[in-house]
């Protein structure tokens, strides 16, 4: 793409009530490091890659519903994680802040809440 940066970097950006606060749990979840953090919003990087998950503050954020709900604010995207022990890692992020959905759709799969309401799920890795 015409204009693409040297440094191949990209990524995807979720809103939250407090960008900062997310990247951080995020980045203790996952491990990554905190690439940037301004007032209003906290990139983690995906190590040894170009690629990032970037957290925006957004006063007016309205968190999704799962499973969604006709009326009412939908997710527009999730995190999928692979993890090789599912109760060790849901017990990990239900500690870091975390809550576990109500609805579970698969035994191989744990459907969890960020502290600012974003579905995120743990899957086994077979």
């Amino acid at each position: 793409m015409r204009g693409r940066s040297k440094t191949d970097w990209w990524g995807v950006v979720l809103e939250a009530p407090d960008g900062p606060a997310l990247a951080r749990f995020y980045e203790t979840l996952l491990g990554w490091p905190i690439a940037q953090e301004e007032p209003h919003g906290a990139a983690i990087q995906v190590p040894g890659t170009s690629s990032y998950l970037s957290f925006d503050s957004s006063p007016d954020y309205e968190p999704p519903v799962w499973p969604a709900q006709a009326g009412r604010q939908r997710q527009m995207m999730h995190l999928d994680i692979a993890v090789d022990d599912l109760p060790a890692a849901v017990a990990d992020a239900l500690a870091l802040g975390a809550t576990l959905a109500e609805f579970q759709p698969q035994d191989t799969v744990r459907v969890l809440l960020d502290p600012a309401g974003h579905p995120f799920c743990l899957y086994l890795d077979t």
